[in-house]
């Protein structure tokens, strides 16, 4: 009697079928991903500010004027200025110097803007931003 070797070899193609598929999929859906609030940021021609080796604290105020701090916690959770303050003074005291900027919607009130800088400077932050997006060419 002869004995039949087996084969061990392992089939990888339907691996890479499968791993080719989860690249389409992540490719369609990351530019699809919005982060944060969604916000009609105002176009402005400035210079960009100097890139820091950590994240900056985005605060977003929205076209109504309602405000949100873009962190873990408090991602998509409207909050007062109290309550702002009292999450900025925190997250300030821990990381000193940290970089604030601020995503204002283009319809917010220019006075709703700087009621949320002062209430950032009274917080403890020293570097204030804004963000804008740059003019489109059309």
């Amino acid at each position: 009697m002869k004995r039949r070797n087996l084969i061990s070899d392992i089939n990888v193609v339907p691996y890479i079928d499968v791993m080719l598929v989860l690249l389409v999929i992540f490719m369609i859906s990351a530019p699809l991903m919005v982060q944060g609030i969604q916000v009609n940021l105002p176009e402005a021609s400035s210079e960009a500010l100097p890139v820091q080796n950590t994240e900056p604290l985005i605060v977003s105020i929205d076209q109504d004027g309602t405000l949100f701090l873009e962190t873990g916690s408090t991602k998509n959770k409207p909050l007062t200025l109290d309550e702002l303050n009292v999450s900025v003074s925190k997250i300030i005291e821990a990381s000193p110097g940290l970089q604030v900027v601020i995503r204002g919607d283009g319809q917010v009130k220019y006075e709703k803007v700087m009621t949320v800088m002062a209430e950032l400077q009274m917080a403890g932050a020293i570097d204030i931003g804004l963000i804008s997006k740059p003019i489109s060419s059309n």
